[in-house]
């Protein structure tokens, strides 16, 4: 019987050891997609307890932070949401999620939770109810009292060069700014552009949002959609000035139907007359709002990032309660490889197509998406259009290996741009050594089983490269 998540956890043979020990262990972290807060990096917050900075808890203005992973783990055990997003006590929560976390084999979460508590808090056994208040103790004492567990001590201890945040088109950017202006922080942070709510012409709060983004631009109001993409653009300039690196797109599903700018500019008047649109109608909106944005990403070497395939919300009764981005969404059928590769082929069309890294959480459509990069490659850097790394509900062990294996099968898996976090919480980073393991192992096996040749410069090359200088050539770190 192998130990529990030793030092060669995931590494089935040799070469998967000497793989990941002496070569992708050492490499910095890239993270160019996450939901943290450059506030907290700036500020360098200190967290009280772990379970503050595991399950979080409610901002001043009534939202929600925290892993909703963690959330879901919790309500799959008959947790009350009173521990959950409730104001239960801390350590009550903590108790919760540890009777929780005792069940869920199989499930990464509880590789990624002992993982954490090894890496960062010096913790060698498992969580357990039994073990749960002394682990709670010497965890919350380290958080409280050593110098090294502040936000930005969890960072170098990661070996993090580069966090790319994601931030609304209407952000000030303050926190980046300054963190630019800080010599202390040696972590590159860089604001990274969603524009969803300006897209989502078809959903509640568009009009609100539209005089926001005037306001962001100093205009009154925004009277067309022309308006609407040149207030875009302008942000996205200013987005450049501070070192934006990549955009990204959360929608529903990627749209392509194009029509005039008179019939553009007619849907944008209705939606802002609060007149109902048909769904044929957004897509006209959105697709040239996309195209407009992907020629700038072009123009100004932003990669653009295409998430998919989410069906968000979908319990109304705690939807309505919770707000979004609480646990509640799941993976959706929204099968749209035509359309993007119209999209690109539009851009492509005068030499306008962006670096483009596309992510279903259908892990059905990982082969589809694999024979779309190859139609869309380009000489500006290796690996132009990506298939971006098992994202959510597919970071698991199964869908970090399918992801790997589909792109290997269809594309070129040594010029892949690597893992990112996704996530809320600095002590996610320990996900990085998870895929790097399971990326070790795959590539091992292959070797170890004669599907390629045991020949030390490429398999550095390669294993380097996924973990970390692919993704430095990439965003031009």
């Amino acid at each position: 019987m192998k130990p529990f998540m030793d030092k060669n956890f995931l590494l089935e043979t040799e070469t998967a050891q000497h793989l990941f020990h002496d070569y992708a262990d050492k490499m910095p972290l890239v993270d160019y997609h996450c939901h943290i807060s450059p506030k907290e990096i700036y500020e360098d917050r200190r967290f009280n307890n772990l379970a503050e900075v595991w399950l979080g808890g409610k901002n001043p203005d009534g939202t929600y932070f925290g892993d909703h992973y963690k959330w879901r783990v919790m309500r799959s055990n008959g947790v009350s949401e009173d521990y959950i997003t409730g104001d239960k006590p801390d350590f009550e929560r903590f108790l919760k999620f540890a009777e929780a976390l005792e069940m869920a084999i199989g499930n990464p979460m509880y590789h990624w939770c002992n993982a954490e508590l090894h890496k960062y808090f010096g913790v060698e056994e498992p969580l357990t109810v039994d073990n749960a208040e002394a682990i709670w103790n010497k965890c919350n004492d380290k958080l409280q009292n050593d110098p090294n567990m502040t936000v930005r001590g969890l960072i170098r201890q990661s070996n993090v060069a580069f966090i790319g945040t994601t931030d609304d088109p209407i952000d000030s950017l303050e926190w980046h700014k300054k963190i630019a202006e800080d010599p202390s922080i040696s972590v590159k942070v860089c604001p990274s552009f969603r524009p969803d709510k300006a897209l989502n012409i078809n959903k509640e709060g568009f009009k609100e949002y539209i005089a926001q983004l005037a306001k962001s631009v100093g205009k009154e109001t925004l009277a067309t959609a022309d308006d609407v993409i040149n207030a875009l653009l302008e942000r996205l300039e200013f987005f450049h000035e501070m070192g934006c690196r990549a955009s990204d797109h959360g929608l529903d599903y990627i749209p392509f139907r194009q029509g005039t700018p008179e019939e553009v500019n007619a849907v944008y008047a209705k939606a802002m007359a609060g007149e109902p649109i048909t769904v044929e109608e957004a897509e006209i909106y959105q697709t040239a709002v996309l195209l407009e944005l992907g020629k700038a990403y072009h123009r100004l070497d932003i990669a653009m990032q295409l998430h998919f395939s989410c069906h968000r919300n979908a319990n109304e009764r705690m939807y309505r309660r919770l707000g979004p981005d609480t646990g509640f969404d799941m993976i959706a059928q929204n099968t749209c490889g035509q359309s993007i590769a119209d999209l690109l082929s539009a851009l492509d069309l005068n030499g306008e197509c962006p670096k483009t890294i596309v992510y279903s959480l259908n892990p059905a459509d990982n082969e589809l998406l694999g024979t779309l990069l190859g139609c869309f490659q380009g000489d500006e850097v290796p690996g132009k259009i990506q298939l971006g790394s098992a994202w959510w509900f597919n970071d698991t062990k199964s869908g970090m290996e399918d992801q790997m294996r589909a792109l290997a099968n269809l594309g070129l898996l040594g010029n892949f741009v690597g893992m990112l976090t996704d996530s809320r919480s600095f002590l996610s980073y320990a996900r990085h050594d998870y895929f790097r393991r399971i990326m070790c192992n795959l590539i091992g096996n292959w070797v170890e089983n004669g599907e390629y040749p045991n020949y030390e410069a490429s398999l550095k090359k390669i294993v380097e490269g996924i973990s970390y200088t692919n993704a430095a050539r990439y965003f031009h770190l």
